[in-house]
């Protein structure tokens, strides 16, 4: 019986590689079947960009000629695809500045300092993440009437900072209260000012929080077309998705320079992340592993 409960032991351990190394190929399979999935349409887009509407239906498979850049020239040259381009840079940059200011000054007060009424601030943050600000439209549209924003690009860099201010509470006071105490201390000691040791210290170990927050909210603004289209009316403080649509007529649709105006719209952003790929993990996976 022992003998033969050692051999079953054995074969077990010897076993169990051969399933890890079984499930973690399974593993990749699978992510590589979702990276495919999740590309394909980027690809097809950025493809179609380089194609004559009659070649995107005829083959619309097939390798494009990458030096025709005719639809690109004429988004840019034709258009107002510029305006649009940088009034989304202006409000999407504006918005997650004011963000990030104010979120992480709220999260470093809720996080750092003693208070009866910081579990009430925090619960206040988070009720926006639970109160969707699409239902209180009309309100909000009256409001920023009232306020003579309406029409501007203010209206809707208010508004975003409204809608990603619950989040990067969240996300920075989290963060926050899990930085050691003596960090603080030790630069009090040194008689470093409240606003110096948040600057100084708290921040540059903050910075993944900081990326998360920034990447969460930038997307969605980036991409957003309900309040544009409630908020503002000029052509000239129109954004990239509402100004897009100019691109569609009611009979006819040139497809070649609607799939340019796309790649050009989502180029920022992909490349934001890119850039803050790395940052973006590390805040993602911080306290996983101590």
């Amino acid at each position: 019986m022992t003998i033969a409960s050692t051999s079953s032991t054995l074969s077990d351990r010897s076993d169990a590689p051969s399933r890890q190394i079984s499930f973690a190929f399974l593993a990749q399979i699978i992510l590589i079947m979702n990276s495919f999935i999740m590309l394909y349409p980027v690809v097809v887009m950025v493809f179609s960009a380089f194609k004559t509407t009659g070649e995107i239906f005829e083959h619309p498979f097939a390798l494009p000629d990458f030096t025709q850049v005719q639809n690109f020239a004429r988004v840019l040259g034709e258009t107002s695809m510029p305006t649009y381009f940088m009034n989304s840079i202006l409000v999407t940059g504006a918005s997650i500045v004011l963000i990030l200011v104010l979120g992480t000054m709220a999260g470093y007060a809720v996080a750092r300092y003693e208070s009866r009424t910081n579990t009430f601030i925090l619960l206040f943050f988070l009720a926006g993440l639970m109160l969707p600000l699409k239902l209180a439209v009309i309100p909000l549209f009256i409001l920023l009437r009232d306020l003579n924003l309406l029409d501007s690009r203010w209206s809707l860099i208010v508004t975003y900072t409204a809608i990603g201010l619950p989040s990067a509470v969240f996300i920075m006071a989290g963060f926050l209260r899990s930085l050691p105490s003596e960090l603080e201390d030790a630069a009090r000691i040194d008689g470093a000012s409240e606003p110096r040791i948040m600057w100084s210290v708290m921040l540059p170990l903050a910075r993944p929080p900081m990326a998360i927050a920034a990447i969460q909210n930038a997307v969605p603004i980036w991409n957003d077309f309900f309040f544009p289209l409630v908020f503002i009316q000029t052509d000239s403080a129109k954004t990239l998705p509402q100004g897009l649509t100019t691109f569609m007529g009611e009979y006819t649709t040139d497809w070649g320079m609607l799939f340019a105006g796309l790649t050009i719209a989502a180029a920022p952003i992909t490349l934001l992340y890119i850039a803050l790929s790395r940052q973006f993990i590390q805040g993602m996976t911080a306290g996983a592993v101590k």
